[in-house]
């Protein structure tokens, strides 16, 4: 394995050794590279004042990315090219077209905030960009201002959705992909800083071969969750293995069995075929923090972490979803909600991780709905999140699985209430009826997201809410906010 990490930046391949294989792509552009344009401003993925954009060939593609600068490690950036704030100005010293849309409309007062949404509009510039609004609030959630109210800041991510104008990187499309192509070819990353080891495997094989030599290794994949760790907590981690370069763990594809994700899958690539199978299940990954987080979250870290308030595996539950783990000694599929145990304790044995989950294809008699209940819509961590999958006979309760996340140390099914509606009539007694024995099913506790009698209630009346938007023909589908989901 190679010793040094290799990327992209201004045209040139650069070349890192030695470093501390969990510093930050932030603190290494502010400290050592000198350049500030890129802000700390919360050091958690919040924000957005830390974003920068990430160029790689995706199937011979180039592809840009908005990402968080604050919480992504420095060796990840091995293969890929980098893009800051100072990067976009033309040769000349001219305004970059998403910085001259910015100028125009007024879109910047202290200015603090004004190069995280610059990069987010560049990256949104080099994908597909669109006009509606709705959707320019999506690309932008991750970006906070506390000055200017965001409306000037949209007027000119409109400006350029609407515009053809092209930059200086389309015309270095073609230099720059096959810069990363070459890199691409190289072999595994292996670093040693002190006594730290980051290892970088390419294949399955390599990764099954160092989890075996290093089984309590932290294994990384999106670093959303383990890039507070260092800067939130200021832990040290002995070893790192990460996993976002092996391609095998980033495929999608449709089975016989379901549609299966690798466990490197992101939320962003995600987003699409789950919506295409399960409309709510692509709105539940729309409410999941920032572009920024989507960009780098995974669904088998949402899944492999086991936090009870993961938005993921609420829905995948209910769907009956089986998780595909591996270890040097061979492959292990279980029921994804045997994974979870307790609070911190999965059914993940030493030197195992997850490898891919698949969903299985809808049932035409089916019903599925899933909901997020928050302080904010955007951005913002569960305080409850349910799903439901309902299958009747006539208006009998054929089958029903409902799962909650922020009701106890796991996301778990409410066994006893679905034992009571099943074969029943699928109406308003029989909810009434069964609803006091969520009770029984959880004991939710208080916290700073909720009260405990609060998940209580809220849980009970989005099992009410599902009924009536799968009962009540002239109901709206969707009774509160967009896409089956509320704000507390």
């Amino acid at each position: 394995m190679r010793q040094k990490v290799r990327y992209v930046h201004r045209g040139e391949i650069v070349e890192l050794e030695n470093i501390d294989p969990t510093k930050t792509v932030l603190n290494y552009l502010r400290y050592e590279k000198a350049l500030t344009g890129t802000k700390e401003g919360c050091a958690e993925g919040d924000c957005g004042a830390c974003t920068v954009v990430l160029g790689e060939l995706v199937n011979g593609k180039l592809k840009y990315q908005a990402v968080n600068a604050c919480i992504q490690f420095l060796p990840t950036l091995d293969g890929k090219e980098l893009i800051t704030v100072e990067d976009l100005k033309e040769k000349d010293g001219a305004l970059h077209p998403v910085q001259k849309a910015l100028v125009d409309a007024n879109g910047t007062q202290c200015g603090f905030c004004t190069p995280g949404f610059i990069m987010s509009l560049f990256a949104e510039m080099h994908s597909t960009p669109k006009t509606d609004r709705s959707h320019i609030n999506d690309v932008l959630a991750g970006n906070l201002c506390r000055c200017t109210g965001y409306g000037t800041i949209v007027d000119a991510a409109v400006a350029v959705a609407q515009s053809s104008e092209k930059d200086r990187f389309h015309t270095e499309m073609t230099a720059t992909s096959a810069l990363l192509a070459a890199l691409k070819k190289d072999s595994g990353l292996h670093l040693t800083w002190l006594d730290r080891h980051y290892f970088a495997p390419k294949t399955v094989d390599e990764l099954i071969d160092v989890l075996a030599r290093y089984p309590d290794a932290i294994l990384l994949s999106g670093a959303t969750d383990v890039g507070l760790w260092i800067t939130k907590q200021h832990r040290e981690l002995t070893t790192v293995i990460y996993l976002g370069q092996i391609q095998e763990l980033k495929e999608i594809e449709t089975q016989e069995g379901g549609l299966k994700l690798g466990a490197s899958v992101t939320y962003s690539d995600a987003w699409a075929p789950l919506a295409e199978l399960y409309p709510d299940f692509g709105e539940l990954i729309r409410r999941i923090a920032s572009t920024q987080i989507r960009n780098s979250g995974t669904i088998g870290g949402n899944i492999a972490n086991g936090s009870p308030i993961g938005d993921t595996p609420p829905a995948l539950i209910v769907l009956n979803a089986r998780l595909h783990l591996r270890s040097k000694d061979g492959p292990r599929d279980i029921p994804i909600e045997d994974f979870f145990i307790d609070y911190g304790n999965q059914d993940l044995k030493p030197g195992e991780f997850v490898e891919a989950v698949t969903v299985p294809l809808p049932k035409v008699d089916a019903k599925f709905a899933t909901y997020k209940i928050s302080k904010r819509f955007d951005q913002d961590i569960s305080a409850v999140c349910a799903a439901f999958h309902l299958t009747l006979k006539g208006d009998t309760v054929e089958d029903i699985r409902i799962c909650y996340g922020g009701m106890a140390g796991i996301p778990k099914r409410a066994h006893l209430t679905e034992k009571a509606i099943i074969g029943q009539t699928w109406n308003e007694t029989t909810i009434s009826d069964t609803l006091p024995l969520m009770e029984e099913d959880y004991q939710p506790l208080s916290d700073m997201r909720a009260s405990n009698q609060y998940r209580m209630l809220a849980a009970q009346n989005l099992l009410r809410k599902f009924y009536v938007e799968t009962s009540t023909p002239e109901v709206p589908t969707r009774l509160l906010g967009e896409g089956g989901f509320a704000c507390a």
